[in-house]
């Protein structure tokens, strides 16, 4: 069943169903608006219990699925200790980075440069250093938080497939994370230099950032964006992006930077701001 879905995926205009479904959940019309926010919450048991605002108070879909939570939803565990989970999901795979690659699932990983859209020489900074890859359900808080505190040095959007990004896909598709549509974003912090990548998939109709940008999704050039000088700080927790539908954030660390969680693996669901990995911030590490 799964060859078939993958199969599948290689078929369909992924761009082009993506930038229509992209249309109906940006559409205001309040009879197609409410029909779509009623049976997604409903085939996928959202838990609207946590949102800002109520069902009926949403301008479009994408308002509904980037929703905002509650004051106090997402406690942060102790940011002076602990790296923090940046979003709601389920670990895919985490690990350390050898030999410039990074564990896509059994059997297939990808490159640090790739991924990152750079050349090896800029990709050996995190050599022997530690990833995560987190999941984004269609049920989840949508938005893209800090795991740790960071002032964006830059971003490179890099376009690409769009490709589902769930289990199956993951076990069946070659190099997935680093040929899907996304965006690396940057930071320097007291944790070093750290990246988050945001990973377009099937559907998704968009990527958001907190801060201008000039790239936008389903573009057909990279755009790099150098903020260098720009005094763009962030707190750990700090809101950096938003997903228009599912998909999934990547992070890397450089080496003696972090320690993840002893019971961390493939399929713990993680919430975010909750602790994910112990900081190591001994006198012995460099200063990014």
């Amino acid at each position: 069943m799964s060859a078939v879905f993958i199969a599948l995926q290689h078929l369909v205009p992924q761009h082009a169903l993506s930038r229509l479904v992209g249309r109906l959940a940006a559409s205001e019309t309040p009879w197609l608006r409410d029909r779509l926010i009623r049976r997604f919450a409903a085939a996928y048991r959202v838990d609207l219990s946590e949102a800002a605002r109520g069902i009926g108070d949403f301008r479009s879909f994408n308002d509904f699925f980037t929703r905002e939570l509650k004051p106090g939803a997402r406690p942060l565990a102790d940011a002076s200790q602990f790296i923090l989970s940046p979003a709601d999901g389920a670990v895919s795979q985490l690990g350390p980075i050898t030999a410039g690659r990074i564990i896509q699932a059994k059997g297939r990983d990808y490159t640090v440069a790739e991924l990152l859209g750079c050349g090896a020489a800029e990709a050996a900074r995190f050599e022997g250093g530690a990833f995560i890859t987190i999941y984004l359900s269609p049920k989840d808080y949508h938005r893209v938080h800090m795991p740790a505190a960071g002032t964006l040095a830059h971003t490179r959007y890099i376009p690409g497939d769009l490709f589902s990004v769930n289990t199956a896909t993951a076990e069946g598709v070659d190099r997935l994370f680093a040929r899907n549509e996304r965006l690396s974003c940057r930071f320097d912090g007291p944790d070093g230099h750290f990246a988050s990548v945001m990973v377009g998939a099937m559907i998704v109709a968009g990527i958001d950032t907190v801060w201008p940008g000039t790239f936008r999704t389903h573009a057909k050039a990279p755009v790099h964006e150098d903020f260098a000088g720009q005094e763009r700080r962030f707190a750990v927790g700090d809101e950096m992006g938003r997903f228009y539908l599912g998909s999934t954030v990547v992070l890397l660390f450089e080496p003696g930077r972090v320690t993840w969680r002893a019971d961390l693996a493939p399929g713990v669901t993680l919430r975010m701001g909750e602790a994910i990995a112990r900081r190591s911030l001994s006198s012995d590490i460099p200063a990014c």
